[in-house]
């Protein structure tokens, strides 16, 4: 008995201190950008920050948010797309993937090739600027969803999950008189909270960390700024020293390109990090809900 507990005792040991490495190698990067973001501008230069500050300061957000007068409306734009752009990225997701798991559907080999095509196959950014133009698009809302409304992956990813389930369910739906509607809604998609929480999690990042599209469709018109695009024009402009008049600029003994880098890199980090948590619970919960009991 002693040496059964003498071997779990070093076994435990072990295994926390495995455990307390990773967790370490896992966190430093986060840990190492909050300290510069929270360093002395000045004080960053010299090198040597790990994960705690050496000079606290809070003047490099301070800087950020003084940089652009937009970002109160770009913050609450990126928020409104990533909720609008993951209900219905979701949504429609699910109801394509659902038909394409559906075996009576006499397509579904084709429209599962031509899925898989877009996926290796891409028209390239002029065709797609081109149809954007042409469905009235530009300097509208709507870009920030419909482009992006189904992706190949999501719905491979969805339907593999769906495949999963057993068609007793289906037939049973049937049985009681359940059309197609009625299943996909009362019955698969509660079956699906896992994969759901994954896709949504997929579409709620890319969302919320999006800013190309709004460079390229919707700079002409300021009310629909994005935090990330406004974050991204106070990193080029604090790694330039053309514009003298840039408030970034004005007081560059106390500042660095580093240090600004790293508190947006903060502000636009923590906001979706706090949605996870949320989310998660659905990853644990819904794994017990595909089982089908006897």
């Amino acid at each position: 008995m002693r040496k059964k507990r003498k071997k779990i005792e070093v076994f435990d040991i072990v295994l926390t201190i495995i455990m307390c490495f990773i967790i370490v190698i896992t966190l430093y990067p986060f840990l190492n950008v909050l300290a510069v973001s929270l360093n002395d501008a000045t004080d960053t230069v010299k090198g040597g920050i790990y994960i705690w500050p050496r000079e606290f300061t809070l003047a490099n957000y301070k800087q950020v948010f003084s940089g652009s007068s937009k970002l109160p409306l770009a913050f609450f734009n990126s928020i409104l797309r990533t909720v609008i752009g993951t209900v219905t990225g979701v949504i429609a997701t699910a109801m394509v993937a659902y038909t394409l798991s559906r075996r009576d559907f006499i397509f579904n080999k084709a429209v599962t090739l031509l899925f898989i095509i877009t996926m290796y196959v891409s028209g390239g950014l002029i065709p797609e600027f081109l149809v954007v133009k042409n469905l009235g698009l530009i300097n509208n809302f709507a870009v920030y969803i419909l482009p992006g409304l189904i992706s190949a992956f999501n719905v491979i990813v969805m339907r593999s999950f769906m495949d999963g389930l057993p068609e007793a369910l289906y037939e049973s739906a049937k049985i009681d008189g359940a059309n197609d509607w009625t299943t996909f809604y009362k019955i698969v998609m509660p079956l699906c909270l896992p994969v759901i929480a994954t896709i949504a999690l997929f579409i709620a990042v890319g969302q919320w960390n999006s800013w190309f599209d709004t460079y390229l469709y919707a700079r002409g018109n300021a009310s629909m700024t994005t935090l990330q695009y406004e974050l991204m024009k106070i990193i080029d402009n604090a790694s330039s020293n053309v514009d003298v008049n840039n408030p970034l600029l004005q007081n560059a003994s106390k500042s660095n390109p580093q240090s600004i880098k790293m508190a947006i890199t903060m502000v636009a980090t923590v906001p979706i990090l706090l949605v996870y948590p949320f989310v998660q619970k659905y990853f644990v919960t819904g794994m017990t809900l595909g089982a089908v009991k006897s």
